[in-house]
């Protein structure tokens, strides 16, 4: 995702921002990232040349913004996982908004860039240049920035909190740092979405996701959590040789259930993703009421709970505590 301002002659991009959540999550209830820390140069040059042809074709003055998405990628990957990165993809727009976004004042507060006040002075007449900037990517900063969204779903009655292409959202909160894992875990704590170190969690995984849970299931187990799950689930981490409690369904005989285990504090997180079947989505939605009710992390998306528990594997990571400019002036 890039905001730009546009004078008509040239297009200024303060950064590239790169979601942790594949395209399918509406882009306000994705974590962010800036710099992009995964995209390959072809990949950050292709969206540069992008969004400076459409900007200019359209004619803006001022704001733009514009997502996009890399086919034939991986999900979400650690920034130290650079294997693969820009071999047999290509980059497409999703969509072309001319106008703010909700990412202007992250990305401003990051680079540095005065986007309103540029975006502003440029619909008012006066040039990037006669301002100062030039067209094209702003150097890239040294730090790391996160943007992770904030839910009030603990106080909407019958709201599911399964994220998809509706905005749930209710805001934003922001983490900024030297190094990924310190930014990631400011940015997930002020956000209310951050697992304790130690602790326990529920596992219910659509059959379609369990291949690809693979591996965030192993790190669980290393980083020492307690792990319940349905049935299926279960079998799925037993086969793995890792340990764990099979939990009946909200809607199936026998206590405690999934519910139960939520209600009562025994797990701190969870871990749900959606399948097809009835019965599925309606457990589903008991766990994730539940979870909300109780105000405990409930992810949805196994990109995010690998992004979660990459901070927890991080151990007791010290993050910086320092005034924003320190940050992009050293």
């Amino acid at each position: 995702e890039v905001d730009a301002v546009c004078d008509g002659e040239r297009v200024l991009i303060p950064g590239i921002m790169e979601h942790i959540e594949r395209a399918g999550v509406h882009s306000g209830d994705s974590m962010a990232v800036y710099p992009s820390l995964t995209l390959s140069q072809d990949e950050e040059d292709t969206i540069v040349d992008y969004t400076t042809r459409i900007g200019l074709a359209l004619g803006v003055r001022g704001l733009m913004n514009i997502q996009y998405v890399v086919v034939g990628g991986s999900a979400y990957r650690s920034p130290r996982d650079t294997g693969n990165q820009g071999e047999n993809t290509e980059v497409y727009v999703i969509e072309v908004n001319p106008r703010s976004s909700r990412t202007i004042p992250f990305i401003s507060k990051v680079t540095g860039v005065p986007m309103v006040q540029l975006a502003v002075n440029t619909m008012l007449g006066k040039s990037l240049e006669d301002q100062g900037y030039d067209g094209g990517l702003w150097k890239r900063q040294n730090l790391v920035g996160i943007k992770a969204p904030v839910f009030s779903m603990s106080k909407l009655a019958g709201v599911d909190s399964y994220l998809g292409p509706e905005m749930k959202s209710t805001g934003e909160a922001m983490g900024i740092d030297t190094e990924f894992r310190p930014a990631l875990m400011k940015a997930l704590l002020a956000a209310g979405m951050m697992l304790p170190p130690q602790g326990a969690l529920l596992l219910s995984i659509a059959d379609r996701n369990k291949a690809d849970a693979v591996t965030l299931i192993e790190d669980l187990a290393k980083v020492g959590y307690e792990l319940f799950a349905t049935k299926g689930t279960a079998s799925m981490v037993s086969a793995l040789g890792i340990p764990v409690t099979i939990v009946p369904k909200a809607h199936e005989d026998g206590h405690p259930n999934t519910v139960d285990l939520i209600t009562s504090g025994t797990v701190q997180g969870v871990v749900n993703t959606i399948s097809g079947e009835r019965s599925a989505l309606e457990d589903g939605f008991e766990i994730r009421r539940a979870a909300a009710e109780v105000r405990i992390p409930c992810f949805t998306w196994l990109d995010t709970a690998r992004a979660v528990v990459e901070s927890l594997a991080g151990g007791k990571d010290t993050y910086s505590v320092r005034p924003l400019p320190e940050y992009r002036d050293r």
